[in-house]
């Protein structure tokens, strides 16, 4: 089983910037063949939880939700068995929980599709 513990959160004006890490415990990725992906979501308060990134096993491949492509950048430590999720130009709007996944299903953007979750980061971004 693989641990997921986000980190990064916090309050910043609208225009800055964040850096989310995700650090995964337990067995590296590595020994999981299966998992395929690793990435983003969020939820706003009464909203459902969004797809927000993804990236592939290597590292080479991601893929964006419309409303952060620009924006956002993910990437990957392979050595550090850890992901992370640069935000810019962030708005009101972003303000959410990020959550940190792992799945088997490279490029789904459902949450059905994503096995292991952490525990979240609250994410505000004040006007």
């Amino acid at each position: 089983q693989v641990q997921l513990v986000e980190s990064g959160g916090g309050l910043v004006q609208a225009g800055g910037s964040l850096r989310l890490s995700c650090a995964a415990s337990g067995r590296t990725f590595s020994s999981y063949p299966s998992i395929t992906t690793m990435g983003w979501f969020r939820q706003a308060p009464g909203k459902e939880r969004e797809f927000v990134a993804a990236i592939n096993r290597s590292g080479f491949m991601m893929y964006y939700a419309d409303s952060v492509k620009g924006r956002f950048t993910i990437s990957r430590d392979t050595g550090k068995n850890a992901v992370y999720l640069q935000m810019n130009s962030l708005k009101p709007e972003d303000t959410a929980v990020y959550y940190c996944v792992i799945g088997r299903a490279y490029g789904s953007r459902r949450v059905t599709d994503f096995d292991s979750w952490g525990q979240g980061t609250q994410v505000t971004i004040s006007s």
